[in-house]
């Protein structure tokens, strides 16, 4: 069995592109950030699922842009280590040392365990995530197949000894995200998604969040579109707070590119972001680049270093306005 690519990342992640909600996890339903993947399937390096069938229609896939988003290089800072190690076929363990000269030094214990409920060659259930640093702070989810085409998961967040956010999903032909409910102040989020596709290629769909505390309540919405044919696909997001578009290209086995749009009403700003990602196979080699509207310039280079279970990470990004430059170095063994 397969474990999955984001079983190794701590849940909550740093958003990027528009703001997310607020008190949802980047990456979940109601969220722009960039997704975890927590949908039960292996990813391979490009984004996609196994071989096997087409999965089906996934609403949270839809909203998240994630096809585009993966190919931009991730940003790294200092130096870390990364030692995974698996201890049978469903149970696997991780440590990680990051060392900082920007931020605080750490270090992550993580665990998965990936149940027995084989859906597929590349699904199985239940996920069980979590990551604990050196400070007790707890991020941890859980994934099931509750039944044909009924999936959820719960979703938990602590900082020290107290709990930060917690959220529970579930997905049937609709997503539906609860978070951060507390009956007795009355507040919360709700997260609604609805995908409904038009032809094989055309795909519309909306989202709904409603939002409440003592004093405070507001109902924002948004529509979004997918086209997709063979080796490229354009999804966009309108909505009160602004606009998201996205275009991914695939050039070949080796390359592909990906354009990304934001348009934010709140803030009044405008950004156009370009990234690539070149697969060497033969190689062992992985290159992400990107340029943006800021004049950001980024790029990460993966190595694997058989026949050792060795992967070499080095990742630069340049701010040319601020005149900042900053680098990272990783290892992963196992």
């Amino acid at each position: 069995l397969t474990f999955p690519s984001w079983a190794f990342c701590p849940p909550w992640g740093t958003p990027s592109g528009p703001e997310a909600h607020p008190g949802l996890e980047p990456g979940s339903p109601g969220s722009t950030g960039p997704s975890a993947g927590a949908d039960g399937k292996a990813i391979s390096s490009a984004g996609d699922p196994g071989p096997g069938p087409r999965p089906r229609f996934s609403a949270a896939k839809f909203f998240c842009h994630r096809k585009c988003k993966e190919l931009f290089p991730i940003q790294m800072e200092g130096v870390k280590l990364t030692v995974n190690k698996g201890l049978s076929n469903h149970f696997q363990v991780n440590h990680t040392v990051a060392l900082s000269t920007i931020g605080e030094s750490n270090y992550h214990f993580g665990v998965t365990y990936v149940g027995t409920k084989q859906l597929s060659p590349t699904e199985a259930f239940p996920v069980l995530v979590g990551d604990m640093d050196n400070s007790g702070s707890l991020n941890a989810q859980v994934i099931h197949q509750l039944g044909p085409g009924l999936r959820s998961r719960m979703a938990i967040q602590t900082q020290q000894s107290k709990f930060v956010n917690w959220q529970v999903d579930g997905e049937y032909s609709a997503v539906i995200t609860l978070g951060n409910p507390d009956i007795l102040v009355g507040s919360g989020i709700l997260v609604a998604h609805y995908p409904h596709s038009i032809t094989p290629c055309l795909a519309l769909g909306g989202e709904l969040v409603y939002h409440r505390r003592p004093g405070e309540k507001g109902t924002v919405m948004s529509l979004a579109g997918k086209y997709t044919l063979n080796n490229w696909l354009a999804t966009v997001t309108l909505g009160q707070a602004g606009m998201h578009a996205t275009y991914y290209h695939k050039a070949s086995d080796q390359l592909q590119v990906g354009v990304e749009f934001e348009a934010s009403t709140r803030m009044q700003d405008t950004s156009v972001s370009f990234g690539y990602q070149l697969d060497m196979p033969k190689a062992n080699l992985l290159f992400k680049g990107s340029v943006d509207s800021n004049w950001i310039v980024g790029a990460t280079l993966e190595k694997k270093l058989p026949p050792l279970p060795l992967t070499l990470a080095l990742g630069a990004f340049l701010n040319h306005n601020k005149n900042k430059f900053q680098c990272g170095f990783g290892l992963t063994i196992g």
